[in-house]
């Protein structure tokens, strides 16, 4: 009896086991469990992710300054439409897009929102994320194996070394906290009008929902005794409920 096919998601190995932090492979994994497609995670170290994408034909993401091809996670494979040719792609835009025109129920794009939805990953991703960076991806280096934390920077790049206790640190929590209140007191004008201001969209669960949660996954994942109690209590919770709503899609097959 022919199993049925199913999409392949590939993610980083984490030292700790308790695998999967990265915030936009995360992304894709909540729409998958959402859409409830069927699929599996392949964990690969960093040191292999250019031979690996290679030798499944993966899109690269960029080219160096020689014109080397550089390859990034998350990228899926997906043979449930065609078997025989399979569907490879890269980049968390363009595989989320995918998904939602290949398996349209349960949709993550209602009519009319895929710019602003767009735009609003795009501030994600840079502004609201950028006070993170220096706290967050010190720590996120840590969780690597030995082998793969040389490979986490570009090269040439040196590590950021972790604020150490005291004022710099709460400093850099502050403007993390600024960017939270901002987007909460957006996020507030849903309110009313049977909005729900917990949601991007007011009303129903979306892709933009997913891409804030998958930020705060990365937090809760990464530091779990110092960010994610500090921002689960910011806002009235409002952070914390927006993981519980998430929480049903966060199944790690």
């Amino acid at each position: 009896m022919t199993s049925k096919p199913f999409v392949t998601l590939y993610d980083i190995r984490d030292a700790t086991q308790s695998n999967g932090w990265i915030p936009s492979i995360w992304r894709i994994r909540l729409i998958l469990n959402y859409k409830r497609l069927p699929y599996r995670t392949v964990w690969i170290d960093f040191p292999e992710i250019d031979r690996t994408m290679r030798s499944i034909n993966a899109p690269y993401t960029s080219r160096r300054s020689d014109g080397r091809p550089v390859y990034t996670l998350p990228v899926i494979v997906d043979p449930i439409r065609s078997p025989a040719a399979p569907v490879v792609l890269s980049n968390a835009s363009a595989i989320a897009e995918y998904l939602e025109v290949a398996y349209p129920a349960r949709p993550l794009f209602p009519d009319g929102t895929k710019a602003l939805q767009t735009l609003f990953v795009h501030y994600l991703q840079g502004d609201f994320s950028r006070p993170l960076l220096p706290i967050m991806v010190p720590l996120s280096h840590q969780r690597l194996p030995e082998r793969s934390q040389a490979h986490f920077f570009n090269p040439g790049q040196a590590p950021h070394e972790p604020y150490p206790p005291g004022p710099s640190r709460e400093q850099a929590w502050r403007a993390v906290r600024d960017n939270f209140d901002f987007l909460a007191t957006v996020l507030d004008k849903n309110n009313g009008d049977d909005g729900d201001g917990d949601l991007v969209s007011g009303r129903d669960l979306t892709y933009s929902d997913f891409a804030l949660c998958a930020i705060l996954i990365w937090i809760e994942k990464v530091s779990p005794q110092e960010g994610w109690p500090r921002i689960k209590q910011w806002n009235n919770g409002r952070w914390n409920r927006l993981m519980d709503r998430c929480r049903d899609y966060m199944d790690i097959l």
